[in-house]
C-alpha cells in the first residue's frame, strides 16, 4: 500500500480497533458476601443477563459469606443461566457464618422424585476451592490490564490476595478497576460491608494497586429494587432461584435497597450516565468503620455520585436486567 494511502487509512484503523476493544466483554470477577442481603443475589442475576447480551464476561465468584450454602447457591444461580462450570471460590476462617434462609431453602429445595428443583453440583461450600487461590489462577489467565472486579461484600478476600508474595503485582498487572459496593459518601455512619472486617477494608482502600470506584450506601438505598416486580417479572418460569431467595428473604412484600446492583451496573456500564463520579481523592478507613473521602488530584479513589433526575431510568434498568429470561 502507499505511504499516503496507509496514512489516510490509518485514523480509520485506529478507530476500528478503538470500537473492536470498546465492544469486547467486560471481563469480571464477582466478590460477594452473598446470603446477607438479597442485592448480592440481584446483582448476579444482572451480571448473568449482561453476559447474555455480549457486554460481560463472569470469570469468577468468589465469596466472602463463610457459610456452606453460599458456595451452593451461587453454583444453583449460574447453573439456572446455563453457566455452570464457572470457578467460585470461598473464603476459609471469613466473617457472618450464620444462617441464611435466602440461600439455604434454595439450595436444598428437591423436586418429589429427590432431585434439585434448582440443579447444581456443589453441595457444601466447605468443600470448594480457597477464594485466594481462585483469584489466583483466573486473574493470572487474563490478559494485563483487562480485569474488572465488582466486590460487594467485605474486603478480605482482597485484603489475603494484596497479602500473599506477589499478589499486589499480580493485582496492579491484571485488574484495571476495582468497583466496590462499602462506605458512606460523602460522609455517613459505618456501614457493613466495611465494619464487618475492618481491617481488610483498611488495607484494600489504602493499598490496592488500580483505581477504585465506590457505590455508597446513599446510592443503593435511593433506588429500591420493587417487590412487585418479583412477582411479575420473574414468572417466565415455574421456580426462579432469584425470586426463591427474595421471598426467603424478609416476608413479602419489601422494597429493598439496590445496593450491589449500583456496582455491577457501573462496572460493566460505566458510560451510559446511569451515575456520576466524585472528585478524585483518598478513602481511609477510621476503627470504628467509618469511610472518610479527602479530595486529592492525584488520587485514585472515587464514588459514584447519583442524580434524582435518574433514578427512574437506573431503576428500570436494574429491574429489566435482573429478571430478564436467560
Amino acid at each position: 500500500m502507499p505511504p499516503d494511502s496507509f496514512r489516510r487509512l490509518l485514523p480509520l484503523l485506529l478507530l476500528a480497533a478503538l470500537s473492536a476493544r470498546a465492544a469486547e466483554p467486560v471481563r469480571l470477577i464477582f466478590d460477594t458476601d452473598i446470603g446477607n442481603d438479597i442485592d448480592d443475589a440481584l446483582a448476579l442475576a444482572m451480571i448473568h443477563a449482561l453476559q447474555s447480551r455480549g457486554e460481560a464476561r463472569l470469570l469468577a465468584v468468589t465469596i466472602t459469606k463463610d457459610n456452606p450454602y453460599a458456595g451452593p447457591y451461587v453454583d444453583l444461580v449460574n447453573t439456572f443461566y446455563e453457566r455452570p462450570d464457572i470457578p467460585i471460590g470461598v473464603v476459609k476462617k471469613g466473617k457472618t457464618p450464620r444462617d441464611s434462609a435466602m440461600i439455604r431453602i434454595p439450595a436444598t429445595r428437591r423436586n418429589p422424585d429427590g432431585s434439585f428443583v434448582y440443579p447444581h453440583r456443589l453441595t457444601d461450600g466447605r468443600t470448594a476451592p480457597d477464594a485466594v487461590s481462585v483469584l489466583r489462577r483466573v486473574l493470572a489467565a487474563q490478559p494485563d490490564g483487562s480485569v474488572v472486579i465488582v466486590q460487594t461484600g467485605f474486603s478480605t478476600n482482597l485484603a489475603r490476595l494484596l497479602a500473599e508474595p506477589a499478589g499486589r503485582d499480580l493485582a496492579a498487572r491484571k485488574v484495571r478497576l476495582l468497583v466496590a459496593m462499602a462506605g458512606h459518601f460523602p460522609s455517613g455512619p459505618p456501614e457493613f460491608n466495611v465494619k464487618t472486617d475492618i481491617p481488610s477494608a483498611q488495607k484494600v482502600f489504602a493499598d490496592w494497586p488500580s483505581p477504585i470506584v465506590f457505590s455508597g450506601y446513599e446510592i443503593g438505598t435511593a433506588l429500591l429494587f420493587p417487590a412487585a416486580a418479583i412477582e411479575r417479572d420473574f414468572s417466565w418460569v415455574p421456580n426462579h432461584p432469584i425470586a426463591d431467595a427474595y421471598r426467603h428473604y424478609k416476608p413479602m412484600p419489601y422494597d429493598r435497597p439496590t445496593w450491589d446492583l449500583t456496582a455491577a451496573l457501573y462496572a460493566i456500564r460505566p458510560d451510559d450516565n446511569y451515575f456520576g463520579l466524585s472528585e478524585p481523592g483518598r478513602v481511609t478507613v477510621d476503627e470504628s468503620g467509618r469511610t472518610h473521602f479527602t479530595s486529592d488530584p492525584a488520587g485514585t479513589r472515587r464514588y459514584l455520585v447519583l442524580d434524582p433526575a435518574v433514578k427512574s431510568r437506573v431503576v428500570e434498568a436494574l429491574v429489566l436486567l435482573a429478571s430478564q429470561p436467560r
